[in-house]
């Protein structure tokens, strides 16, 4: 067994690495359309594959929409910046073209069976592999969009989703009581995807067993998670390859 520590940004980088051969995305890609909602976890995929098709002009420094800063900095009370104007839109990618400066909005209502949508959560609950969403769009935003293509056409949900945002508790009864009418602040959304995390992460790409063991740190390891990963000899190797490559991710900043 290894363990390795993984700060969020890290967690990120390890999860797009292992997306990009996820065999839905990798199936999208060849013969349909993978949408890559904004956010800031599916900003490094989306970088990873562009990347790979070797196409240019992609940066994820604004690739969000919703966000959760400190306090003291400038946001909107739906978590959105003060100015958006350099937002780049989602990545849609059909046939192996990028549709440069679409959303989710313009080819939800296209997409069919085979065809991939990425996008992230803000609560994940590890012990039912399911996600949920913070929502203050009043048409539920991206995931009031997706859903429809979801469960009236088959078109697969992956939640791409670090451990920092572990809760406890069901989603669903969450769900009940934060939406009810007299509440205020945000809606919130279970996701029906299949949900990725760090811990599919090295699965899918060394296939070993992957296990949060302990979490926390200062000094820029805030959200930091220990991760146990057992297998073979060949496999523990691989992992900590993959390891060494992300383990020093420079933090997200805006």
């Amino acid at each position: 067994m290894k363990q390795f520590l993984l700060t969020p940004s890290a967690g990120k980088h390890l999860i797009a690495k292992a997306l990009i051969v996820h065999p839905a995305i990798q199936n999208a890609l060849k013969s349909g359309t993978l949408v890559i909602v904004a956010g800031t976890t599916n900003g490094y995929l989306a970088e990873e594959i562009l990347n790979n098709l070797n196409i240019k002009g992609f940066s994820r420094q604004r690739f969000f929409r919703g966000i959760t800063l400190p306090p003291d900095k400038t946001i909107t009370n739906q978590g959105r910046l003060a100015d958006e104007s350099q937002f780049p839109g989602d990545i849609i990618i059909s046939k192996n073209t990028w549709q440069k400066g679409k959303t989710i909005e313009d080819v939800a209502d296209t997409l069919t069976k085979g065809d991939v949508i990425v996008k992230g959560a803000n609560a994940i609950d590890l012990v039912h592999k399911q996600a949920a969403l913070l929502i203050g769009h009043p048409k539920a935003g991206t995931a009031g969009l997706a859903l429809p293509a979801v469960f009236g056409r088959r078109v697969k949900l992956i939640v791409a989703a670090g451990l920092e945002k572990r809760i406890t508790g069901d989603l669903h009864r969450i769900a009940l009581k934060i939406n009810e009418c007299d509440t205020e602040g945000y809606r919130f959304m279970p996701l029906p995807g299949e949900l990725f995390t760090e811990l599919e992460a090295f699965k899918l790409l060394c296939g070993v067993d992957a296990e949060l063991i302990a979490a926390g740190g200062v000094n820029g390891a805030e959200g930091a998670c220990w991760i146990a990963v057992s297998g073979s000899i060949d496999q523990e190797q691989a992992a900590k390859k993959i390891y060494t490559k992300i383990a020093n991710e420079s933090s997200f900043t805006l």
